[in-house]
C-alpha cells in the first residue's frame, strides 16, 4: 500500500442523517482541534450556492471510539437548524472552517442530500447519490471494506478528498483511469498526486467529486434538473420512486441492498425507467443494520464469514449479486455485470485502450442527432470507457454482438456499443494488481474470484471464459414496461466536460426516458 500521510482537517463532522426533507431538523456532529469554527452550507450544482452560514461555533475535540469505522462516533450535535422550506432538492456541502487558520487543513467537509418536499412535482427524474459506495471506501476511523472489514458506519466523518480536492498545475485531479498519452500501468502520475496533495487513495474510486459532480454541473448548465435521494432511501423509503418516470445512477454505484433492488425492480415493473451512467453497478449485495446506520458486506470472504451462509437467509449473502448462491444476478435489473466487463486503462488492463466505445447500432434513438455511424468511436479524447466497466456474455449474429442470456442479461437487450475490458488477475500467470495502490497485493485476483464464484473453480478453462470481457452500452425493455439504458462505464461523466457527442447521447437518454 502506498506509504504517505493523508491530510486530516482541523474540524471534521457528519450529519445525523444523510438524507433530509425541508422542514426537518438537520444536526451536525463535529470534532475540532481549535476553540471556534465557522460553518457554510452550500448547494452544489452548476455553481456553488451558499444557503446558510454561521460563525463562532464553539469547538471541542471529541474522542474517537474504538472501531469508530464500524460502530460510529456517537458524538453529540455541535449545531443544528430546521431546514427552510425554500431549499431546493440537491447535494449540500457543509464546509467546517477553522477560525484563524489557512490552508487545506483549515476546511473540513461533510454533506447531506435534500429530498424534494413534494417528490416529482417539479421533476420527472430522481438522481440517487451513491452513499453506500462512499461508505464502503471511506477509511475514516482507520478501516473500511477495502482493508478486510465487514462493517462500516455512516455515523462518522468522510475523509478529505471525497467531496473536494485540489488539482495539480496540469489539471490532473486524481482520476483513477490512466489517461496519459503513454501507458502508465503502475499509475506513477496518480501516486505522485496522492503524495503531493495527501488525498487518501480510495477517493479515486468513490465520492461526489469524481462523477456525480460533473454530471450535475453539466445537466444544470444544459437546463436539465432532477430531484435527489441517497441509496438507503430506496430501501427505507421505497415509495420515493413512485412519482418519478426516471431513476438515475451515475459514476460508481457498486453496493446495493436487497431492498434497493426490490424498489428499483418494482419501479421498472410499473413502467418506470432506469438510466445507468455508472460502472461496476449493483456488484456487491449489502445489508443495513442498526436502523440503517451500519452497512455490512463480507465481500470476498462472504461464503466463509457471513452468518447467513447455509441458512434459510442465504439469499441475503453479502457476496456479489451474480453469486449463484444468491440467485439474482444484477443483469436482470441493469442488463450488465462487472463479471463480464472489468477494467480499462487501469494497471495492465487494456492500458492502450482508446477509452472510446465502438458503435454497433447507430440507428438507435440514443444516437439521434450525433451523426455517428457503424464502427465510429464515441468518447475519443475524453476516455469515457474506464476505469471499471460492465458487460455481458456476447455472441456475434450477422456481424453484430448480441447477448446470449446465459448470465441473466435479457435477450432483448440491444448492444449499442462495446470496448475491450479485462478483469485483473492475480494467479499462476502473475500479478496484474497495482501493488502500491492495493490494500492486499496477495489477495485473490478479480478474475480468479469471479471464476471461482460463478463456475466453482479458477481453472484455466474457467478463467478463459471471463478474461476477455467488454464494456457494453445497452438498452432493453423491461417486462413491466420500463426501459433500461446502461452506459456500462464508471467514467461516462468525464465526457460531459467537453465532448459534444457524449453530451448529446446523455441528453437523448434523459429526454426520452425522463
Amino acid at each position: 500500500m502506498l506509504d504517505y500521510d493523508t491530510l486530516s482537517p482541523v474540524v471534521e463532522g457528519y450529519p445525523g442523517r444523510q438524507s433530509y426533507r425541508p422542514g426537518e431538523e438537520l444536526t451536525l456532529h463535529c470534532t475540532s482541534r481549535v476553540g471556534a469554527f465557522s460553518v457554510e452550507i452550500a448547494r452544489i450544482g452548476n455553481r456553488r450556492e451558499v444557503v446558510w452560514s454561521k460563525a463562532g461555533i464553539a469547538g471541542r475535540e471529541q474522542p474517537v471510539p474504538d472501531e469508530a469505522y464500524a460502530k460510529g462516533c456517537g458524538w453529540p450535535a455541535s449545531f443544528g437548524l430546521s431546514i427552510p422550506a425554500d431549499w431546493r432538492s440537491g447535494f449540500y456541502e457543509v464546509a467546517l472552517i477553522a477560525d484563524g487558520l489557512e490552508g487545506p487543513e483549515a476546511v473540513g467537509r461533510a454533506f447531506f442530500v435534500l429530498r424534494a418536499a413534494e417528490p416529482g412535482s417539479d421533476c420527472s427524474a430522481v438522481l440517487v447519490i451513491q452513499t453506500n459506495t462512499y461508505n464502503a471506501y471511506n477509511r475514516w476511523g482507520g478501516e473500511c471494506l477495502y482493508t478486510g472489514k465487514s462493517r462500516v458506519s455512516f455515523q462518522r466523518p468522510i475523509e478529505y478528498g471525497y467531496l473536494a480536492r485540489p488539482a495539480d498545475p496540469d489539471g490532473f485531479d486524481g482520476r483513477a483511469a490512466n489517461v496519459t498519452p503513454e501507458p502508465d500501468p503502475d499509475h506513477h502520475r496518480l501516486q505522485r498526486y496522492l503524495r503531493q496533495t495527501r488525498v487518501p487513495v480510495w477517493t479515486t474510486s468513490a465520492g461526489w467529486y469524481n462523477w456525480e459532480r460533473r454530471f450535475v454541473r453539466w445537466a444544470e448548465d444544459a437546463g436539465l434538473h432532477f430531484d435527489y435521494a441517497v441509496n438507503s432511501d430506496l430501501e427505507f423509503r421505497p415509495e420515493i420512486l413512485e412519482p418519478y418516470r426516471l431513476l438515475l445512477s451515475v459514476g460508481h454505484d457498486e453496493y446495493w441492498s436487497r431492498g434497493m433492488r426490490d424498489a428499483v425492480d418494482a419501479h421498472l415493473g410499473r413502467g418506470g425507467n432506469l438510466a445507468v451512467f455508472s460502472g461496476n453497478t449493483v456488484y456487491w449485495q449489502v445489508r443495513y443494520e442498526d436502523g440503517g446506520e451500519t452497512m455490512v458486506c463480507h465481500k470476498y470472504a462472504a461464503r466463509e464469514t457471513d452468518p447467513v451462509m447455509g441458512t434459510d437467509r442465504q439469499s441475503a449473502l453479502t457476496s456479489i449479486w451474480s453469486d449463484p448462491l444468491i440467485g439474482r444476478p444484477e443483469n436482470l435489473t441493469t442488463g450488465l455485470s462487472f463479471c463480464r466487463g472489468g477494467y480499462v486503462r487501469f494497471g495492465s488492463c487494456v492500458p492502450r485502450s482508446s477509452g472510446a466505445y465502438t458503435i454497433h447500432r447507430p440507428d438507435h434513438w440514443a444516437f439521434e442527432g450525433t451523426g455517428l455511424r457503424y464502427g465510429d468511436a464515441l468518447g475519443l479524447g475524453s476516455h469515457i470507457v474506464g476505469y471499471e466497466v460492465d458487460g455481458c456474455d456476447l455472441a456475434l449474429v450477422d456481424g453484430l454482438p448480441r447477448p446470449t442470456g446465459i448470465d441473466g442479461t435479457p435477450e432483448n437487450m440491444e448492444v449499442l456499443a462495446t470496448a475491450p475490458a479485462h478483469l485483473i488477475s492475480n494467479g499462476p500467470a502473475g500479478n496484474e494488481t497495482i501493488v502500491p495502490l492495493s490494500f492486499d497485493p496477495d489477495a485473490i485476483g478479480d478474475l480468479e474470484f469471479t471464476a471461482t464464484t460463478l463456475f466453482g473453480e479458477a481453472t484455466p478453462a474457467a478463467t478463459a471464459r471471463l478474461a476477455r470481457g467488454h464494456a457494453v452500452m445497452g438498452c432493453f425493455r423491461h417486462p413491466g414496461g420500463g426501459t433500461v439504458f446502461n452506459a456500462g462505464t464508471a467514467d461516462w461523466a468525464y465526457g460531459l466536460d467537453a465532448d459534444a457527442l457524449v453530451q448529446r447521447v446523455t441528453r437523448n437518454v434523459l429526454t426520452r426516458l425522463g
